[in-house]
Formats: C-alpha cells, structure tokens, sequence
C-alpha cells in the first residue's frame, strides 16, 4: 500500500545559506519541479542560465529581480510569475537581502 504523505515548500529550508538552494522536488523526462531559496543571492556576475528546456517560475515570497540578455530587467514580487523561452539566456541580478525568496520553478 502507497502512502501519501504532505510536505510544505515553505518549511525544512536550510539556516544558513551560503548560495541560493536548489532542491528537486519532483522530475521525469519531461518535467522537473524545483524550489529555489534565495537570501539576497544572485546569479554570479557575468554567468547567464542558458536552459535546454522552457522554465515557468513563479516567486512565492520575497521580492526579486530577473535581467535577460538585451532585454529590460523582470521585477517580481510575491505571487508574480513569468514563462521562460528554452535558451533565453537569464540570470537574477537581485533578491531581497533581509527575507528569504522562495521560488517555485517548473522546467518543461
């Protein structure tokens, strides 16, 4: 017998963080599901994210800031969420220092 059991992506985060967290929460061929904590973390300077797949994120709480490669900046606050094309070359230039940003991302 299967049992289910809850989980809550607002708990079980890391005290300290070092670089943002990434962490698995579901995947297949087609589909991964992640969380992603920030904590005043951004990309590191110059690197952009250049996926394979489409990227559907949306920020759960905090503030944050997504730069794209000759493109305005993407600023997102709590409940605010944003496809993103396969290969269009990102990085998050900004999140709230003093709370965390948690995000939820789905690549497909």
């Amino acid at each position: 017998m299967l049992v289910l059991k809850s989980k809550n992506i607002f708990r079980d985060i890391p005290a300290s963080l070092k670089e943002e967290f990434f962490e698995t929460l579901q995947s297949s061929k087609e589909i991964k599901i992640e969380r992603i904590v920030s904590y005043g973390h951004t990309t590191k300077e110059g690197e952009w994210y250049n996926q394979e797949q489409n990227e559907w994120v949306i920020l759960l709480s905090g503030e944050a800031v997504l730069s794209f490669l000759d493109e305005d900046d993407v600023k997102l606050k709590a409940g605010e969420y944003i496809n993103i094309p396969a290969h269009k070359k990102h990085r998050v230039s900004w999140t709230a220092p003093e709370k965390e940003s948690i995000w939820l991302a789905i690549h497909y």
